[in-house]
This record gives C-alpha cells, sequence and structure tokens, in this order.
C-alpha cells in the first residue's frame, strides 16, 4: 500500500514530518481529505484542526491559516502557527 509523505511547517519551524495513510484540513472551499494517488493540488487553509492519519494512529493539530500542497503523494503544510501539543508521534521535528 502506497502512504504520503507529509510535511508540517511553521513559520519558524518544521514541526511534524513522517508518512500517512491520509490528510484532513479544512480550506477556504471546504473540508479536504487527501489519500495517496491525489491529483496535484494547492490549497488555502483556513484556522482549525489538520489531521494526520498514519499507521499508528492519528495526529491532530491546530493551525492558523496557511496553505497545503499536493503532488507525487507528497503533501505539504504551511501555516503562520502551529499549536503541535497535542502531537504524540516520535517524529515530532
Amino acid at each position: 500500500m502506497s502512504a504520503l509523505r507529509v510535511e508540517l511547517v511553521a513559520a519558524d519551524r518544521k514541526v511534524w514530518e513522517g508518512e500517512a495513510a491520509s490528510v484532513s484540513a479544512r480550506s477556504i472551499d471546504g473540508e479536504l481529505g487527501i489519500l495517496p494517488g491525489h491529483t496535484p493540488l494547492l490549497g488555502v487553509l483556513v484556522t482549525g484542526d489538520v489531521r494526520i492519519h498514519t499507521g499508528g494512529g492519528d495526529e491532530t493539530v491546530t493551525i492558523d491559516s496557511g496553505f497545503l500542497s499536493v503532488d507525487h503523494d507528497r503533501v505539504v503544510i504551511v501555516a503562520d502557527n502551529v499549536d503541535a501539543a497535542s502531537l504524540t508521534s516520535s517524529q515530532t521535528a
């Protein structure tokens, strides 16, 4: 099974990176669900939760506005601010 390579970046640091089965986030156009094989996408994100679904469970962080880029099973999320207090994964940067 293929996986997504995900990077979550705040304005001042890399917050999390790793592999995921899917990513969910809210954009200005509504809720986005990203799975492996998704078509290329550039979306503007609004303040809210980003959910990263990994093999070991779910990671949820709250972001301020930002954007999301998807291309070739790589997802990059860049946000003005990221509240990473809820991250439990050892993949926290």
